[in-house]
């Protein structure tokens, strides 16, 4: 059995207004780097996620970690890979502690459809198709059109990670997206 301990309020509430004292020349640069970097990880986040809301929720958890290692990350070039790492160890955390109900029923329950919204089988249909036709291009064309489309990378940057030229990414690309135009499995779903 355990005893009541009495203390003062001001006692007790001496935990809590503990604070982490974080370097406060590290801020800006994480806050710009937040700034400029923000759209592109939230597309990788919303990518993990079915949810938008989720996707917004991952990022900011991924990024409150890339804070709190910031004076430990070395090569600030590689935070764009340290940030997409955060979010998906942290999606995968979430998704081993993730709780399952089952309940057994009669019907399958089926969500009225909204008018005039996009139907997210044809959607989905749409995507695997997409992507099995990126997976046919050859690995470089392929590497390009992720870099440019997917990770919304500008031709020079593209060139840069890739250490090719920027015409020869153009000129990649144009027969990338020539040969996705004309793919038989992408006809079936325009």
């Amino acid at each position: 059995m355990t005893t009541p301990v009495c203390t003062s309020a001001s006692a007790a509430a001496a935990p809590a207004r503990q604070t982490h004292s974080y370097p406060s020349h590290s801020y800006p640069s994480f806050a710009s780097y937040v700034r400029a970097r923000q759209p592109v990880l939230l597309r990788t986040a919303r990518s993990l996620t079915a949810n938008p809301s989720d996707a917004e929720d991952l990022l900011q958890t991924a990024l409150t970690k890339t804070y709190v290692a910031w004076e430990r990350i070395e090569d600030h070039r590689a935070l764009d890979g340290y940030v997409r790492r955060a979010l998906l160890n942290t999606r995968t955390s979430q998704w081993r502690k993730r709780r399952v109900d089952e309940f057994s029923c009669d019907e399958l329950p089926e969500p009225d459809p909204v008018p005039g919204a996009e139907d997210p089988a044809e959607r989905q249909a749409l995507h695997d198709a997409m992507w099995r036709a990126i997976t046919k291009l050859p690995a470089r064309q392929r590497a390009m059109v992720v870099l440019r489309y997917y990770e919304d990378l500008s031709e020079a940057q593209t060139a840069e990670v890739l250490g090719v030229s920027v015409g020869t990414v153009k000129s990649a690309v144009s027969r990338a997206l020539g040969k996705l135009r004309e793919d038989p499995e992408l006809d079936l779903v325009r």
